[in-house]
């Protein structure tokens, strides 16, 4: 069957995609790698052992929201948390990229917030379970416009978050365990990267919590600075487990 006579059952969802500065043009989302334990102090910070290597998890293409957003407080948890972060985005596909060769994939960089329901996150790693609910919920994961990596790559600069003019966080991005090109080359390891994934590569020391009201500034040198607001949330009904019988 053709593409132009394939009949949806309903309309399929726009592509998520992102501004990328100085252009018209957008960035469309695949898919959204993150990287855990990638900034040493933050793993300590996180009772981990620094020499480990990172965690890689996911997040929904759709979790992206742009910068001036007002992000509702998430339902099920009462410790949302901000992770400001160098997000690369990628602009060609492939496998088993060697780490010499991944700037080669680069399409441009950006400045990220790994929004996290610690609470959530922090019972399923006690279960041994996955981090989905903690990480991957809806509007998790902020992302200020892209800055094309023709205007250079990114391979240190502060990185820094504030919350209502407040330092939070605050390191160099060359600061990373495992820097760009070895995230690169490791997750080509495990999936096929293509043209429109994006790559959360870790956050620095400093990690808290936000509250309703709260404005956040995420920045690394030389990239647009991300900014967003949260404000009160949608109260949902009672988990199954505590629910009346």
């Amino acid at each position: 069957m053709s593409a132009s006579t394939i009949e949806y059952v309903f309309l399929p969802p726009q592509i998520p995609s992102v501004e990328i500065a100085g252009t018209r043009q957008r960035f469309p989302v695949h898919r959204i790698y993150c990287v855990g334990r990638n900034y040493a102090e933050h793993v300590r910070e996180m009772g981990s052992d620094a020499k480990e290597p990172p965690v890689f998890f996911t997040k929904p293409a759709d979790a992206i929201v742009p910068s001036a957003a007002a992000i509702p407080y998430p339902p099920r948890t009462e410790n949302l948390h901000h992770e400001v972060e160098l997000v690369v985005a990628i602009g060609s596909a492939g496998r088993n990229i060697a780490a010499r060769e991944a700037h080669g994939h680069i399409f441009g960089y950006a400045v990220g917030n790994d929004l996290t329901r610690r609470d959530l996150q922090g019972a399923s790693k006690k279960k041994g379970l996955p981090w989905d609910t903690g990480k991957a919920f809806d509007a998790s994961a902020p992302i200020a416009s892209i800055r094309p990596a023709s205007l250079g790559h990114v391979e240190r600069g502060r990185i820094w978050l504030t919350v209502n003019g407040e330092i939070r966080q605050q390191s160099d991005v060359s600061e990373m365990i495992w820097g760009v090109p070895e995230i690169i080359a490791e997750l080509s390891t495990l999936f096929e990267l293509k043209a429109g994934d994006l790559i959360y590569t870790g956050t620095p020391a400093g990690v808290g919590p936000l509250e309703p009201g709260d404005r956040i500034e995420c920045g690394v040198e030389g990239l647009e600075t991300l900014r967003t607001s949260i404000i009160p949330g949608i109260r949902t009904g009672p988990t199954v487990a505590n629910a009346p019988k």
